[in-house]
């Protein structure tokens, strides 16, 4: 590969041609770090799937596949979209296949013209309705460079807010890969917190680091967002839920955990429909890197014209936090090593410990409260205390729409493996919590992890305590559950077994929308990812006095004294 590339800006189509012997089968490209490519550690433990090299690749192709005519002539081209990771890239052509790759050559390195640049900002609710967060990434650390965000209303004065820094360190993951082949410097993460803002408002902002060498600035692109409402503000309020979404390569390229097949129809979709939603929950299972750490940028630039417009809440899920032996609930290795960290630090979220993402926030008409399946939520433990007080703390006159979130099925789902299980939940699920929805007159209860659609009745104690379908009135006398892991992983089958509290399933890729016109109608739609097309739907119509009204399980103590 006798080639040298200049400088490139944020985003970069690369064609790479070359002619070699058809028998080299594979193009691998990664980060380019002297000695990565032909030194390994003692021991296979290293290298956990293929390709079996010591340094993950970013990205790979088959050769194979650049022509037809490979296979005879050695000649071909590939496309590779690359962006920007704080450091050069290299494209390395191997032999071997994925099982026995042996390094033939590497080309020259490709930089970027401003490799340490702020990218990717997200944006997230603060503690308090007035408040928001935004966090970048860049290559600058504090002693480098002085991080501030510039923000202001559109068309008036802009003022700058100071930003913290953090990163994390290979001695921060909990195991492999993350702490060895899948480990990269994932830079740092810069969070500023804009507040006092007013309500139902347009601000913009950028970010900027201030060089320490010579006082010069690096600035972002220009970005905006519109302020929260007021809680209780009667106005048009629209929020969009999905879980376990993941990413996928745009230039068609394999990576390792490439089995999110759905997640660029879903992240499309929502960036052509962005003007029509105000906040964003993706429930657990955010990027699905598994301890490859340089899969978190390609997430964070995948998403960045959604998260950087709206509020883009997450919670935790098993492949963010679970290691065996690290506190995690489960004890699996689903995290790929990363036992929380990566997620915990890249992505701000109103928790008094983001060690424990479980956290309320509120919307408008809306309160949610966002719990953290892979830490104990049973009675009587730390968290379960946490979600009876977000519950209880619901004005219901003036946030009437009550929602819980969580990644795993704490409710029911007629997913294949739970039904061979015998449960329709996740194992002691719904044991503690249902009784909290109850008391507390919970709408709707979200889910992820089971990757597909599922809608109950109004359900408590495996009972439909309503019979409609489409329209609720009234009291609803129970909780309508949801699994919306449909956001673009692998899908899961349903059992054949015809569960009687199943309204609609959809073995597909889609997300929810929920449209609150007021505090008496709230609209729920499911579409499906490829079109955005409304597949399911249902209405709530209601008023205060059947919120207060006494249900099963769900009363208030009364006296005869007068």
């Amino acid at each position: 590969m006798p080639f040298s590339f200049p400088a490139f800006g944020p985003l970069l189509l690369l064609i790479l041609w070359f002619l070699f012997p058809p028998l080299l089968d594979c193009i691998y490209i990664w980060v380019f770090v002297l000695g990565s490519s032909s030194s390994c550690p003692a021991g296979d433990e290293r290298r956990v799937q293929p390709p079996y090299i010591c340094s993950a690749p970013i990205k790979y192709k088959f050769a194979n596949e650049s022509s037809s005519k490979y296979v005879k002539t050695g000649k071909g081209s590939l496309k590779f979209q690359l962006i920007n990771q704080r450091q050069d890239f290299s494209f390395a052509l191997f032999s071997g296949g994925l099982s026995n790759p042996t390094l033939v050559a590497v080309s020259a390195p490709i930089s970027f013209a401003n490799p340490k640049a702020p990218l990717y900002p997200r944006l997230a609710q603060g503690k308090s309705w007035n408040e928001m967060t935004v966090t970048w990434t860049s290559g600058y650390n504090i002693d480098e460079a002085v991080p501030f965000l510039q923000w202001g209303l559109k068309g008036d004065t802009q003022i700058r807010s100071p930003a913290g820094t953090l990163t994390f360190n290979r001695n921060s993951m909990c195991g492999p890969p993350a702490r060895t082949v899948g480990w990269r410097d994932p830079g740092f993460f810069h969070t500023s917190f804009l507040k006092d803002l007013w309500p139902n408002s347009v601000y913009t902002y950028k970010m900027g680091h201030m060089l320490s060498n010579n006082g010069s600035i690096v600035w972002s692109k220009s970005y905006s967002f519109k302020s929260s409402p007021y809680p209780g503000q009667d106005s048009l309020q629209r929020v969009i839920i999905f879980g376990d979404m993941g990413k996928a390569e745009r230039d068609g390229s394999n990576e390792y955990n490439n089995y999110q097949p759905g997640s660029l129809n879903t992240t499309d979709t929502l960036i052509k429909d962005l003007d029509n939603y105000d906040i964003v929950f993706h429930i657990g299972d955010i990027s699905y890197a598994n301890g490859y750490i340089s899969q978190w940028d390609q997430f964070t630039q995948m998403v960045e014209p959604i998260a950087s417009t709206v509020p883009y809440m997450v919670a935790s899920g098993n492949h963010e936090r679970d290691y065996p032996g690290s506190g995690s609930f489960y004890d699996t290795n689903d995290s790929g090593g990363e036992c929380g960290v990566v997620a915990e630090t890249m992505f701000y979220v109103p928790a008094e410990n983001r060690a424990k993402f479980w956290y309320s926030t509120d919307y408008g008409m809306f309160h949610f409260c966002v719990a953290d399946t892979e830490h104990d939520w049973r009675e009587g433990s730390e968290q379960y205390k946490f979600i009876e007080k977000c519950l209880a703390s619901a004005d219901r006159q003036k946030q009437p729409w009550l929602v819980f979130i969580a990644h795993r099925v704490l409710g029911y789902s007629s997913n294949s493996f739970y039904a061979m299980q015998g449960s329709f939940e996740e194992p002691m699920g719904r044991d503690d919590m249902q009784k909290l929805w109850q008391k507390y007159k919970v709408d709707i209860a979200f889910f992820g992890h089971v990757h597909n659609y599922e809608r109950t009745c109004p359900i408590y104690q495996n009972i439909c305590v309503n019979k409609e379908k489409t329209h609720y009135s009234g009291t609803v006398n129970g909780t309508i559950n949801v699994v919306v892991g449909g956001g673009g992983s692998h899908l899961s089958d349903f059992t054949p077994l015809q569960t009687y509290w199943s309204i609609y399933k959809d073995h597909d890729y889609g997300f929810v929308k929920l449209t609150a016109y007021n505090h008496s109608s709230l609209l729920f739609e499911y579409k499906k990812s490829s079109d955005g097309v409304v597949y399911d739907s249902f209405t709530i119509s209601r008023d205060y006095r059947d919120v207060l009204a006494c249900v099963h399980d769900g009363c208030e103590a009364t006296t005869w004294a007068m």
